[in-house]
């Protein structure tokens, strides 16, 4: 019993270390200007097919994710709800519950990550 608690605290701290990692790299895709940020310019490029993949919050509101996933499904961009809109924003140092990365690296180093493949909807 005692082990099994064990494993699934060190379960419970890679899984935070991989969601470091993830808003990390989120982070850095910011500073490379390879991240949109905001509802509108992320359907805007959407439409234009400029994205690789858009992360949507959990705490954002059913409309918004209806929609922007709605545009996803369409144009055939995989779709990500996950993270809050505060790790998202101290991530990215913006306050925005909606992103997309316009970047074929970041996008393959963020599903290569623990629980982006699942997540993909």
């Amino acid at each position: 019993m005692w082990i099994t608690k064990k494993l699934e605290k060190s379960y419970l701290v890679m899984e935070s270390i991989d969601k470091k990692k993830a808003l990390n790299l989120l982070g850095m895709a910011t500073r490379a200007r390879k991240l949109i940020s905001g509802e509108e310019q992320v359907l805007q490029s959407i439409q234009k097919e400029k994205v690789n993949l858009v992360i949507c919050t959990t705490n954002s509101s059913e409309n918004t994710v209806k929609k922007i996933k709605n545009k996803c499904e369409y144009y055939e961009i995989p779709f990500i709800q996950q993270f809050t809109t505060e790790e998202v924003s101290q991530a990215i140092g913006k306050q925005r519950s909606i992103i997309a990365i316009a970047d074929q690296g970041f996008t393959k180093s963020l599903m290569k990550m623990k629980g982006f493949n699942d997540m993909n909807e």
